[in-house]
């Protein structure tokens, strides 16, 4: 593996339709929020650099849609993903309970076309919700039933937990490969 390749990581991010996902990576990579909401059609990616130490980390970030008519592409989406982001919103709603119970789901899906990469959650949309006390307990419970690394709060809106969230998967990819 060349220098080059070696910080190359193509990191997956996935969860139900709506909570989240592009409006996140938006905001990480562009530093916007688009107020619309456009469905993802199968999937789109972005790509990202960052330097860590003098070292060039290329990151390519893939937008998985999470309607289930795109469900028969994922295995194509995921070959080669190094981690893994599920997004669940903590919206007080059908489609933040729903996400939160697809957990599983999205998490084995990885697990078959994947393996063991590293995986973290994020709990989008907090700027939409009064009491985030109340998820924090389930979002550790998730952590420590599915061995994810952590668990973020985060609004792709206010731009909250973002830029910390998505820093936390790239560094533990980074120095996994850089103690190698």
């Amino acid at each position: 593996m060349t220098d080059s390749e070696k910080f190359r990581f193509k990191i997956t991010i996935i969860g139900d339709g709506g909570v989240g996902k592009t409006s996140l990576i938006k905001k990480f990579t562009k530093g916007i929020f688009e107020k619309d909401y456009i469905k993802t059609i199968g999937a789109q990616f972005s790509k990202y650099d960052r330097k860590i130490n003098n070292d060039a980390i290329k990151l390519i970030f893939w937008d998985i849609a999470g309607q289930d008519d795109f469900r028969f592409l994922h295995p194509l989406f995921y070959k080669e993903s190094r981690a893994a982001i599920i997004v669940v919103s903590l919206e007080e709603n059908k489609l933040g309970e729903g996400s939160f119970t697809h957990v599983e789901d999205w998490h084995n899906k990885l697990r078959e076309f994947c393996g063991d990469i590293p995986v973290v959650l994020f709990a989008n949309k907090v700027d939409l919700i009064n009491d985030i006390n109340r998820d924090k307990v389930k979002l550790q419970e998730f952590v420590k039933k599915y061995d994810f690394l952590d668990y973020y709060i985060t609004s792709a809106k206010t731009g909250e937990g973002v830029i910390k969230a998505f820093n936390a998967i790239i560094e533990e990819l980074y120095y996994k490969i850089k103690l190698l």
